[in-house]
């Protein structure tokens, strides 16, 4: 069975850090481009990085994070990363790790060229 499995999130106050996994289960996370995205309540799915599968391609992401969140990924334990450093409260949402197969991540931001879905984890920035 194809799964990803996201895990890390909860409650950080503003300016601390998370690391979110993604672990996948039944397919190689090497042949995929790894996307993380989130939902806020009432708000769109929103891409928030990109890193692209082995075959090439370079790693994305959106405006609003860049600096402070970093996406990685570590084969050997086929599962993906997204450290969050300097949270603000409008990083608050459910965060989801998604696969697109063999893509560099060139419409990375458009969640339906997504193959799987993980079920999402809540990350609350809050005093």
């Amino acid at each position: 069975q194809l799964q990803l499995v996201e895990s890390g999130g909860g409650l950080v106050q503003p300016g601390g850090s998370l690391r979110l996994s993604c672990a996948a289960s039944g397919f190689l996370l090497d042949y995929y481009a790894i996307g993380w995205f989130r939902q806020a309540p009432g708000k769109e799915r929103e891409g928030v990085s990109c890193i692209p599968s082995s075959s090439g391609g370079s790693t994305k992401y959106a405006d609003s994070v860049k600096g402070r969140f970093t996406i990685s990924r570590d084969n050997a334990e086929n599962t993906m990363y997204l450290q969050m450093n300097d949270l603000k409260p409008e990083d608050t949402a459910v965060y989801y790790c998604a696969a697109d197969l063999w893509s560099s991540c060139g419409t990375w931001y458009d969640r339906y060229e997504y193959d799987y879905w993980g079920q999402g984890t809540q990350v609350t920035v809050s005093s």
